[in-house]
């Protein structure tokens, strides 16, 4: 099975540049095309959050009108600029988003089974699981032995960026480490947010964060570095699943490259 990652579009309304310069609705309708072109063609897209800028509902459809262009079936969770209700009113025929509550579900008959996490804290830059989202997703991983994949916006760990380590998931990190670690059936942990590509070992498990499809942050590792962007090329993840070895992720940047052509 291959999965598609896409995350943190940021999208705007029709027309609209994200702070003023970035073309967010461009960057992702390019992302969108670089998807469909793959062979082999992805069987699921997974949409790691931060799915547009301001959680409004004309965002969204904005949004709506160009992730219906993926030619698999796409899987929501929002990150910390979005907005529970307007996500799940315009996306209601994506049945597997609860009709109230916390954007929290389980996908089944894959050959990975999926399990989504909402980490959102409204009006925050920060992610939280509290009681009752973790008290789910422990009830939801004893449920199956079978391998599965977790993902959520917000990583539960450091990235050595000192402004996104201050921003991820302040809040369950420590609890959903002992899940995880304790069910031992996580295969990995896919995380959005700090618009970069990045692997870890994580409660004994791999974690990793896909880059944006727009804009990245900066790659500065001093400490009390201020949050900045660059924009370096966007791209996606590609994660193939093989019982026999496992997940495996590779990085493909969006746009167009000299290529390929043999190495002799």
């Amino acid at each position: 099975m291959l999965i598609a990652q896409i995350s943190d579009m940021h999208i705007k309304k029709p027309g609209e540049l994200l702070y003023g310069r970035i073309d967010t609705q461009g960057y992702l309708e390019r992302a969108v095309a670089h998807v469909n072109a793959l062979d082999p063609s992805p069987d699921i897209a997974l949409v790691t959050g931060d799915l547009v800028d301001g959680g409004k509902p004309e965002e969204y459809e904005n949004l709506k009108r160009m992730l219906s262009a993926l030619r698999m079936p796409f899987y929501l969770i929002p990150g910390n600029h979005d907005a529970r209700d307007p996500l799940r009113e315009v996306f209601s025929e994506h049945t597997y988003l609860p009709r109230s509550g916390f954007l929290q579900y389980v996908v089944e008959d894959l050959p990975l089974r999926l399990i989504a996490l909402d980490t959102l804290v409204p009006g925050k830059g920060f992610g939280a699981l509290c009681q009752e989202r973790l008290d789910w997703l422990e009830a939801r991983l004893k449920e199956s032995d079978q391998p599965t994949l977790l993902y959520m916006h917000h990583p539960p760990f450091d990235c050595g960026i000192y402004a996104f380590d201050a921003a991820r998931l302040n809040e369950g990190a420590e609890r959903l480490a002992d899940i995880v670690r304790a069910r031992g059936t996580v295969e990995r942990v896919l995380c959005g947010h700090v618009h970069r590509p990045i692997q870890v070992r994580w409660a004994g498990t791999m974690a990793s964060i896909a880059p944006s499809t727009a804009h990245q942050g900066t790659l500065d590792m001093r400490p009390g570095a201020k949050l900045s962007m660059t924009m370096d090329p966007p791209g996606i993840a590609l994660h193939l699943w093989r019982p026999a070895t496992g997940l495996i992720t590779h990085l493909s940047y969006v746009g167009s490259y000299e290529g390929p052509r043999p190495f002799s």
